[in-house]
């Protein structure tokens, strides 16, 4: 629906109140299918907590707007009525997030001269932009460096970043993402086709920062990123947030991040008489050496600017062991989307994420809802804290604050369970726990499994990065074992293939797009079911004498404490 007048959204909430009042209150238990014993969550639940998140009345929940203070509310009411204690600051259920956000002026030119010639590249349709200045204004006429996959990792011998560091400082670096592809002689180059974190967008700007480089611009390719450009413009085409900066932070960042499509990248490295592919070619080596384009790229980009705060949004059920009560479980949901931004072809501009990521927090609201209907004596014997993020999209930014500065001791969490976009269209005979085997939470999985029936599956898609992607990772960086739940794909009544052609379809069509909307055919049995294996994996873990521990190698090993 397009955003309409103050009658029209009257006539939202006079439509959504009462379906807000009728979830305030318990609903009766429903057997979503599997057949282990143990708690059960609520479909009816389920449904309601999706129908209300992604309603138009929250205008896609964007950090920092009325939409997204509404759904942080909701949920801190839904954590009161269960009898949560408040785990935020200050006695509440919230943990405030200090934002900047920008929002690029969509008329701005990228413009790029040399040998002589000139190339300019229209916002939007060729490239996007967005700045870490956390200024309203960023002027830039800067050389252009190719660096490659932008990668430096001393553990497989590789350095894109070979020279001077005045060959990077103040430069536009233009780079590929992903990592470099594995070889024969070499199949576990990088992970094999798992991707690492070397190839995500994210360490590409960082890595780029700390070079001192004034910008960075990524080559998109649909194959590469898994998406296609439209979730890129529709991403960057609004409000892009950072944790707010203060004077005493010192850590680097760009004055341009930006992506450009691969077609347009073309044109500019032909503008400086240069080949891409034969460059991504040389750029599969490791001996590869950045390359000056001999180009110069001007920028003025202006953009809009504020500063918000959007809270995290904590309860907490206390363990019922006097030891281990002083031990977290933890389960992780971001509530935020990507508000309203552009429209589609319909004329919608609410990008209501139903999917992304209202199936989540509903499913962790029926988590939290089982374990509060526990009798006393066989609720959990850690606590469990159930932390509803926000700023996920804008690149886990909820949950990276809170791993800065944890409401609970960070180590003493013994693991995490997240839950973002889950399934809704039925029951499967398998589920994927991603990175559960970089820990001894894969033995808790496959216990769960085997009760249940159920086969453990390996990530579908290891070449996108998935365990990069979502809130657990901010986490597992600062040591605490985490996974992320996700269906299977064998799907019960369904051929083989069905599901991968469903999740195509979602990932071209509806995935950060204003279609992402609620659906009454889903079949939310399958929700039910992976919020029922979240649950007994969380009930597992609290209630064993030990904490989960990374694996001796595994690279988020170094940086748990031992418990104290």
């Amino acid at each position: 629906m397009r955003v309409g007048s103050s009658v029209k959204r009257a006539l939202f909430f006079s439509i959504s109140f009462p379906l807000f009042l009728a979830m305030i209150s318990s609903i009766s238990d429903f057997d979503g299918g599997t057949l282990a014993a143990g708690p059960k969550v609520s479909e009816r639940a389920i449904r309601a907590h999706i129908k209300f998140l992604s309603d138009d009345l929250l205008e896609g929940r964007a950090p920092g707007t009325r939409g997204g203070e509404l759904a942080a509310k909701y949920i801190a009411a839904q954590f009161e009525a269960m009898g949560l204690e408040p785990a935020g600051v200050n006695g509440s259920y919230f943990q405030p997030v200090r934002l900047v956000g920008v929002k690029a002026d969509p008329a701005t030119k990228l413009v790029v001269r040399g040998n002589g010639r000139e190339a300019s590249f229209n916002f939007g349709d060729e490239y996007v932009a967005s700045t870490g200045a956390q200024t309203e204004r960023v002027a830039l006429n800067s050389e252009l460096v190719f660096v490659g996959y932008g990668i430096d990792a001393p553990e497989y011998r590789w350095n894109d970043y070979k020279g001077s560091p005045e060959d990077f400082r103040d430069k536009i670096l233009v780079i590929m993402v992903n990592d470099p592809p594995a070889t024969s002689e070499e199949p576990n180059l990088f992970g094999g086709r798992a991707l690492t974190y070397y190839g995500r967008w994210t360490y590409k700007y960082e890595e780029a920062a700390r070079r001192g480089a004034a910008g960075a611009i990524l080559i998109h390719t649909d194959e590469s990123a898994g998406y296609p450009w439209s979730v890129v413009r529709t991403s960057n085409g609004s409000w892009r947030y950072d944790l707010a900066r203060d004077a005493n932070d010192k850590t680097p960042y760009l004055k341009l991040r930006s992506w450009i499509t691969n077609e347009a990248a073309k044109r500019l490295f032909q503008l400086a008489g240069l080949d891409l592919e034969e460059l991504r070619r040389q750029a599969a080596s490791r001996d590869f050496k950045p390359v000056k384009l001999n180009l110069q790229a001007e920028i003025d980009l202006r953009s809009e600017l504020k500063r918000v705060e959007a809270p995290n949004v904590l309860g907490l059920l206390p363990g019922r062991d006097a030891q281990l009560r002083n031990e977290y479980v933890v389960y992780t949901a971001h509530w935020d989307h990507l508000g309203i931004g552009e429209p589609d072809a319909r004329g919608d501009a609410i990008y209501n994420g139903a999917v992304d990521n209202a199936t989540g927090v509903a499913a962790v609201l029926a988590i939290a809802d089982a374990m509060t209907r526990l009798p006393q004596s066989e609720r959990p014997r850690r606590s469990v804290l159930f932390l509803m993020t926000t700023a996920e999209e804008q690149g886990l930014l909820g949950a990276e604050w809170f791993a800065r500065y944890p409401t609970v001791p960070i180590d003493k969490i013994a693991a995490d369970i997240n839950l973002d976009a889950l399934n809704v269209l039925g029951v499967t005979r398998d589920f994927v726990a991603l990175g559960a085997n970089r820990s001894t939470l894969q033995q808790v999985v496959e216990a769960v499994a085997r009760d249940r029936g159920l086969k453990v599956g390996s990530d579908p898609r290891p070449e996108q990065g998935s365990f990069f992607r979502s809130d657990h990772f901010p986490l597992a960086k600062a040591g605490v074992p985490a996974i992320s739940l996700e269906s299977g794909e064998e799907f019960v009544g369904r051929p083989a293939g069905w599901g991968k052609q469903r999740f195509d379809e979602y990932n071209t069509k509806r995935y950060h797009q204003p279609s992402d909307e609620y659906d009454p055919s889903w079949d939310l049995r399958g929700t039910v079911q992976e919020a029922e294996i979240a649950l007994d994996i969380g009930l597992r873990v609290a209630n064993a004498d030990e904490m989960p521990r990374y694996n001796p190698n595994d690279e988020f090993a170094k940086a748990r404490r031992a418990p104290k």
